[in-house]
């Protein structure tokens, strides 16, 4: 996989929506509960337990924030939260998806690459792979935010950091040893912040390297799809239209830099008028709305949503050429 280049997208006529799935971070105690109004939920969260081990029920009803933060456990509830909202949607086949992070695995359910069982017990081995990881040295991950591109890069290669996300203009994500950004917070770059994020580890790095081994272990059992949708990867914003080569890429994506930046511009690429955010949802939009002004956003956070999300897919809906 050549990951620095872009594939050429294709583009659809306007207007389009597309749909934004969360990654770890966005996870709030009790989150799953408003989802689990409708009888088809529980009985697919039922499923989902079985194939993770995990009560995922509890976890998303009444487990609190210091034991949902378990990069084991936020990983698969997030993912499940996210695909309990996804079925309550009617979505054109246009509809591009993507995912952040561990929202790739719900983005590529989504688009039909894995089952949604299948899905969420991959979140479950990958949380739990990048959880082993981190426990095997002291690392971490910061915002850098403002300031140049220059000058963050350079200060990040100067303390031995790696930029972990480029989630857009003026927000990077470094990552690496405690003390490296420690040292950073100490020395920010010149017009920059730099907050430390509540993270087990260096994640999209070369300390996550024994996760990804972990993956691609597990990955050769899998039998993914074509994308019957637009999927979208992290590695380069490409549209991807083969299956194996999707799920290749969100294996070797946790020792890789999320380029959600990449993402955004390859929405942009393809029209898109509107965007939806699955719960855990918030942060992508917002990300969306400081990159893309005009472009019309819904954050769907629980069923009451449902109602505005259905128009907002009505009025941005797209048909291929």
């Amino acid at each position: 996989m050549a990951s620095c280049r872009r594939s050429a997208p294709q583009v659809f006529a306007k207007p389009v929506i597309a749909l934004l799935a969360p990654g770890q971070g966005s996870q709030t105690p009790g989150m799953l509960a408003p989802w689990l109004d409708d009888p088809a939920a529980e009985e697919s969260l039922a499923a989902w337990a079985e194939a993770t081990g995990l009560d995922l029920c509890r976890l998303g009803t009444t487990a609190g924030a210091e034991e949902i933060k378990d990069t084991a456990v936020t990983q698969p509830l997030v993912v499940a939260t996210a695909l309990l909202a996804a079925a309550r949607l009617d979505l054109p086949a246009t509809a591009p998806v993507a995912g952040h992070s561990v929202g790739e695995l719900t983005a590529a359910a989504i688009a039909n690459v894995l089952t949604p069982a299948v899905a969420v017990a991959l979140a479950q081995v990958r949380g739990a792979a990048m959880a082993a990881a981190c426990a095997l040295e002291p690392t971490g991950m910061s915002a850098v935010l403002g300031g140049s591109s220059a000058d963050v890069a350079a200060a990040l290669a100067a303390f031995g950091l790696d930029p972990a996300n480029r989630n857009g203009t003026g927000q990077v994500v470094a990552a690496g040893p405690t003390a490296a950004l420690a040292a950073l917070t100490q020395n920010p770059p010149e017009r920059t912040r730099v907050i430390a994020l509540s993270v087990a580890g260096a994640f999209h790095t070369r300390f996550m390297a024994p996760a990804e081994e972990a993956l691609r272990s597990h990955a050769r059992s899998l039998e993914p799809t074509d994308p019957v949708r637009p999927l979208l990867s992290n590695a380069d914003g490409a549209v991807v239209t083969d299956g194996a080569d999707a799920l290749r890429r969100m294996v070797a994506q946790v020792t890789r830099p999320v380029r959600w930046d990449f993402c955004m511009a390859t929405l942009r690429e393809l029209g898109v008028t509107a965007v939806l955010e699955l719960p855990p949802a918030g942060a992508l939009v917002g990300l969306v709305k400081r990159e893309r002004t005009g472009t019309a956003t819904l954050a769907l956070k629980s069923p009451e949503d449902l109602a505005a999300a259905a128009e907002l897919i009505a009025e941005h809906t797209g048909s291929a050429p």
